[in-house]
């Protein structure tokens, strides 16, 4: 990773964030009824509990960007009430018209400064590109819980993992990302992402 490849990927966050929804979307395809219960890499949740995390974590993206600011206290009142449909009902077709709305809102807001982050102020940049990281290995994992392996393309998991080390800490790690995963061969940009977020994709 060069310091250059990093600034570069971060001014360019809300790309990084529209490639990522697209590959994912892509591996949403693969859902079907019965694999709802099926194993993810993410411990200790199946397919459903997955998405159903994706579903909010694409509302908290939309809410930073229309709003201005993401209160980490779901309890507080102002988030997106727009409906996209019960993610308990059909959560694929809720994530899809989450994530055009999502993305929508990101591509008309290039210009938006610092976004508060429970009274923290973030580059929105920033911001994006971490929910960029979190939505390309969220969609790979979609597709190894349906049984297919489907890499990140390798241009977008270069970019993102230029990225890593200045989005995820050790201290970030616990509850977000497991620990890194040794590949014991030569690996392209998606499989060396995927290790270095604790996954393993052999």
């Amino acid at each position: 990773m060069t310091a250059g490849n990093a600034t570069a990927a971060l001014t360019g966050g809300v790309e990084l964030l529209e490639r990522a929804m697209s590959y994912t979307l892509g591996s949403l395809q693969l859902v079907t009824t019965g694999a709802m219960s099926q194993p993810t890499p993410c411990r200790e949740w199946d397919l459903r509990a997955l998405l159903r995390h994706m579903d909010d974590s694409l509302r908290t993206l939309h809410d930073g960007i229309v709003l201005g600011r993401v209160d980490l206290d779901p309890a507080q009142p102002g988030g997106s009430q727009a409906d996209y449909g019960d993610p308990e009902v059909d959560p694929v077709a809720s994530l899809r018209s989450r994530a055009c709305a999502m993305v929508g809102a990101w591509a008309n807001a290039r210009e938006a400064g610092d976004l508060a982050i429970a009274d923290r102020p973030l580059s929105s940049s920033i911001v994006a590109a971490t929910g960029a990281v979190e939505v390309a290995v969220h969609g790979w994992d979609v597709a190894r819980a349906c049984g297919v392996d489907r890499p990140l393309p390798a241009g977008l998991a270069e970019e993102l993992l230029d990225l890593c080390p200045l989005l995820v800490s050790d201290a970030d790690r616990a509850g977000r990302f497991g620990a890194p995963v040794e590949l014991t061969r030569v690996a392209g940009p998606s499989d060396r992402l995927l290790a270095f977020l604790g996954r393993d994709p052999t």
